[in-house]
């Protein structure tokens, strides 16, 4: 899901990133009241900044307090879906993603739970929650590339998801391709 002029620029940049930020945040996966399988998004606030008003996973930046990026990435879906802690299995922790716009490393984790959480949204930073069923998440009619000016470059193609009427791309869409690849091969 990365194009390849950004992973050229990627690459290069790699080089030259200096103490970056550092983010945790959770895939988290869920039964519905009809026991389907959903995975939560968010859509984040329109705010003036490179990530305002986009689609992606809980989260958000590492505290002093958190013991580990993991603890971040609980303590932040806990703060901005509601979901306590303790509720959350975590799975799995996923590749890295360097964000060069923000700075940013954030480490992924996919996390359950086994009931149906009582969401509720910080509405400082959440617009909205986004659910996607597991079957419409697995559907390759999902994936698209569409033309998009960003905080780096203008009208490029940028390979994409399209989820219940949003697109969904950049690193949530990167980190995405890495879970639909580990699920695809259970099946």
């Amino acid at each position: 899901m990365i194009p390849e002029f950004r992973l050229q620029e990627l690459q290069a940049i790699r080089k030259q990133k200096k103490d970056p930020k550092q983010a945790g945040v959770m895939a988290l996966f869920y039964p519905d009241s009809h026991n389907t399988t959903q995975l939560l998004l968010i859509l984040r606030k329109t705010y003036e900044g490179v990530h305002s008003n986009q689609i992606g996973f809980p989260g958000g930046k590492a505290e002093p307090i958190d013991e580990s990026i993991m603890a971040t990435a609980l303590r932040e879906t806990e703060e901005e879906v509601g979901v306590p802690v303790h509720q959350i299995q975590v799975l799995k922790a996923l590749s890295m993603v360097y964000i060069p716009p923000s700075n940013f490393e954030v480490w992924p984790f996919i996390g359950t739970c086994k009931t149906t959480p009582d969401f509720k949204i910080q509405e400082e930073e959440v617009e909205a929650l986004v659910k996607v069923s597991l079957t419409e998440f697995l559907n390759d009619a999902n994936v698209f590339s569409q033309n998009l000016s960003t905080s780096y470059a203008d009208s490029v193609d940028i390979p994409a998801y399209r989820f219940n009427g949003h697109t969904v791309w950049g690193a949530t869409a990167m980190m995405l391709s890495e879970i639909r690849v580990l699920l695809k091969e259970l099946y």
